[in-house]
Formats: C-alpha cells, sequence, structure tokens
C-alpha cells in the first residue's frame, strides 16, 4: 500500500491527498504542485478546493455544530486525546511529510509531531468553570462560556501541523467545529491530519480543505463562518481582518515578531550565546518568536560576536533526511528571495561586519549560511524588519535603559528574552519591555496553558489556556433575582 511518504528515485511522493469533508476524503478537479525547499522541485500534488467544496465544508460544519456543542466538556475531552494518540501512532509517517514539504530537519519534525499530540491532549485538560459575579441577597450574576459555532482556522507554512493543533483543540474543545485551510506551501501534512481524523471525529466536527489564498479569502468572508484564527504574517493578518469585519466575525490573529534580547553585564556568555543562537537559527530563523535582534553591554560585544560566530560556523546545514543536520533551508522561493534582498541590503550598510555565513549554498535549494551580523545601525532594514531567516544583527549598548528603549523600538511586540546570573534584576528589566511574553534566560516556547500572544502588530487575542480557550466562545451573563424572603 502506498503511503503518504513513499518516494521514488526522483523523490516524488505518488499519493493521492484528499481534502476532509464532512468526515469523508474529496479530490477536487484542478490541483497544484508541492515544492520540496531541499531541492527547489515539486514532489507532490494538493487538491484545490472549489468555492463550492468551502461551502458544503462550512455546511457540513454548521450541521455538526449543535451535536457537538451539546456535548460536554469530557466528552469532548475523550475524543481529542483519541485524535491525539492516533497522531502519536503516525507521527514518524507525519513527520517525514513535513521534512519533505516544510524543509525542516526530521528530527525537529519530530518533536512538531510530540508537541501535536501534546497540544490535542493538554489544551483539552484545561478546566473551564462558570464564574459568580454577585450573589448578594438581591441578584445572584453568573457569567457563562458559550460555543460560538463555526470557527475558520487558516494556518502558516513554519510550523504547519504543530500551530494547526493548537487552533483544532481550542475550538473543538470549547464545543465549535471547524473548518481549516493549510498555507498552500505546506498543505499535505494537515491533509494528512484531516485523514486520520476521519475515523475519530463525529462527521462535519473537523474538515480541512487545500487550496490557494483564495481559499482563504472565501473563509473568511464567508457568512457561515462565526470566527476566524488565523497564524502568519502581521500584513496578512491585516487583510484578514478586514476581510472578517464585513459579518464582524471574532478574530484572533498571530502573528509576527521582531523579538529582542537584552544580554546584562552578568551574563554567562558561553551559555546564553548558544541558547540565543539555538533562539534564533531555530527552523532556519523561521518562527514567529524567534530572536530577531540580539543586545549586548559594550565590554562583552566583542567576546560575544566570537561566540556566535564560532556557533554558525559549526552549524550543520543540509537536507532534513541528512544525518546530524541542524538547520535545513528556507521554505519557499519568496522568502528565500526577501532573506537575500535584506542580506544585500546590509552588505550595503557602511561599517556592517559579516562575521559569520553571509552566503547561499552552492546546491539546489534555498539553503543561506547561519549569518551574524555586527555593527549594525538600528535603522536599517535587518533590524527593523522581521527577517524571517537565519541571519541575527549583533548590537552594542552603553546604558541598559537605552538598550530597553531600542528593543521596544519597534512596531512588533510578540516576545523578548533577558539575560542575566540576577533573576531578580531580570525581571524588573522584562517589565519594561513592550511583548506579550518575556523569557528570563530562554527563548521560544510556547504552553498550552499558558496565554501567548503580543502587543502592537503582533496580533489581537491570545491563544491557549483559559483565556485562549475563552477566545474561542461567547461570554454569557445570566442575572437571576433572588425572590424577597
Amino acid at each position: 500500500m502506498t503511503t503518504a511518504t513513499q518516494a521514488d528515485a526522483a523523490g516524488r511522493v505518488n499519493y493521492e491527498f484528499t481534502h476532509t469533508i464532512n468526515g469523508k476524503a474529496e479530490t477536487s478537479k484542478t490541483s497544484f504542485d508541492v515544492i520540496n525547499p531541499a531541492t527547489a522541485t515539486a514532489f507532490a500534488q494538493c487538491p484545490d478546493a472549489t468555492k463550492i467544496q468551502l461551502n458544503r465544508a462550512v455546511a457540513s460544519a454548521r450541521r455538526a455544530f449543535p451535536g457537538w456543542a451539546k456535548k460536554s466538556f469530557e466528552d469532548r475531552r475523550a475524543y481529542l486525546h483519541k485524535f491525539a494518540e492516533a497522531v502519536r501512532e503516525r507521527s514518524e509517517e507525519l513527520a517525514a511529510l513535513i521534512t519533505r514539504e516544510q524543509g525542516k530537519p526530521l528530527s525537529n519534525a519530530l518533536r512538531e509531531m510530540a508537541g501535536t499530540a501534546n497540544s490535542l491532549e493538554q489544551m483539552a485538560n484545561i478546566e473551564l468553570k462558570d464564574e459568580v459575579l454577585r450573589d448578594d441577597g438581591k441578584n445572584r450574576i453568573s457569567m457563562h462560556f458559550r460555543p460560538m459555532g463555526v470557527v475558520g482556522a487558516i494556518t502558516p507554512w513554519n510550523v504547519p501541523v504543530g500551530l494547526a493543533s493548537h487552533k483544532i483543540a481550542q475550538a473543538l474543545y470549547a464545543g465549535n467545529t471547524l473548518v481549516l485551510k493549510p498555507s498552500p506551501y505546506t498543505p499535505l501534512s494537515t491533509l494528512l491530519l484531516g485523514e486520520i481524523s476521519r475515523d475519530i471525529l463525529p462527521r462535519g466536527v473537523f474538515n480541512v480543505v487545500g487550496g490557494g489564498n483564495a481559499v482563504g479569502q472565501w473563509l473568511t468572508k464567508h457568512q457561515g463562518i462565526d470566527k476566524i484564527s488565523f497564524t502568519g504574517s502581521v500584513a496578512t493578518g491585516k487583510r484578514v481582518m478586514e476581510s472578517s469585519s464585513g459579518t464582524l466575525k471574532r478574530v484572533t490573529l498571530e502573528l509576527g515578531g521582531n523579538d529582542p534580547a537584552i544580554m546584562l553585564d552578568d551574563v554567562d556568555i558561553a551559555g546564553a550565546t548558544a541558547k540565543i543562537f539555538n533562539g534564533a537559527f531555530g527552523n532556519c530563523g523561521q518562527i514567529c518568536m524567534a530572536v530577531k535582534r540580539v543586545y549586548v553591554p559594550e565590554d562583552l560585544y566583542e567576546p560575544v560576536l566570537e561566540e556566535f560566530a564560532k556557533l554558525a560556523r559549526n552549524h550543520r546545514v543540509g537536507e532534513g533526511f541528512e544525518p546530524d543536520v541542524q538547520m535545513g533551508p528556507l521554505q519557499n522561493k519568496m522568502q528565500y528571495d526577501k532573506v537575500l534582498d535584506v542580506l544585500e541590503d546590509t552588505k550595503k550598510q557602511p561599517g556592517v561586519r559579516i562575521v559569520a555565513g553571509g552566503h547561499p549554498l552552492n546546491r539546489p535549494g534555498y539553503f543561506l549560511e547561519p549569518t551574524i551580523v555586527g555593527d549594525i545601525g538600528d535603522d536599517t532594514r535587518l533590524v527593523t524588519e522581521e527577517q524571517f531567516g537565519p541571519i541575527l544583527p549583533v548590537l552594542k549598548y552603553k546604558d541598559l535603559k537605552d538598550a530597553v528603549a531600542r528593543a521596544n523600538d519597534t512596531t512588533m511586540g510578540l516576545g523578548a528574552s533577558v539575560w542575566t546570573k540576577d533573576l531578580e534584576k531580570g525581571a524588573k528589566v522584562a517589565a519594561q519591555i513592550q511583548a506579550g511574553t518575556v523569557w528570563i534566560n530562554h527563548h521560544v516556547g510556547s504552553e498550552p496553558d499558558v496565554p501567548f500572544g503580543g502587543f502592537k502588530q503582533s496580533g489581537l487575542g491570545r491563544e491557549h489556556g483559559v483565556m485562549g480557550l475563552q477566545a474561542y466562545m461567547e461570554p454569557q451573563i445570566i442575572n437571576v433575582p433572588v425572590p424577597a424572603q
């Protein structure tokens, strides 16, 4: 039997990937190529959903909603736990497919699958309780949280299944039904996730449709969708919000970041640089909450630069199935060209030093050396924009207050980190940073029970935890008068 990861000598996968609509497989008359970023060649085909198919997916979710919403949290938890177990059983197959379509090392893809199963399980373990707001002998006022209806989810290409799992778990556990549209760059692993769900979830509860940008636009404008949950770039998030406004859909946006890491003067240089490096170059720098810029005390600047340079020179870059590879390619040609453009602009800046890397690899695919940049100005594109690639600017500072001000001088505010041996001081500095999450002595990571989201243009609302689940529900106040005695 052909599986979703068996490839021929040319690296092509001969497998019919299908949408999941009302619990059944559906093909489309047209399809499009899915590119392996390690070779820059097509390896499989994704069905391209029509508007009629999307309408059918929404209609099936709408029909399934009343019955699913009536189930208890315990019942919905059981379904999600069973789904998580099925994902674990197919994790190697899913991970290999992610490596082919996304480019990340297989070890990283396997961690993504472990995180996927954990999210499906742990988010469904969160307790949601009604709240009594007032009980004063005159009125008993309580707040309850009700499912919204049908959620439309749009997921990105950097962590395709992992980020999809957050939306699946929250939407379904809260009592909604779901129509999910993956990125056209990495649709196949999510389509396979939908296939796995067919024998587990009731029909219509979870639908997956593959397609290009048009499908996303139809979804955000659709009259039958009550909420949109989107993860992606700031620019696309703004368009999603505008498109959703016609029907006043509820919207959760988890967008980009330009995360600063601030090293204090007592920092453990070797330990901190290794962790910051991993926080910057994980997934080839293609993580919304990755370290995007580093601020270093002037007296420590040269030693820190050299430590980063050593790490970059020894970082193994290659195709995701190669042994011991640590970093794969950029995921797509558009992002590759953008990162190269930022790199070329950086090289033109007066006084800039490329202390490591700075060149594409001489091989097929979208590979770039891990690149460390020193002596760069705050007003350059590499510092002001989200590079979303394997280039890290390292900036010096004399005064900590100035470093914090420069770290905050951005339109984004997703994450940040402070690096110090003095944890109390680190927490005080963290409180001054305008970001949704500030870590002390580590960077990158989200947990199912901890709210995550951004300040400023890094997003709207929060995912995860009680706050995240409540964002998939409508609060209802019930005001009951207490009878006179």
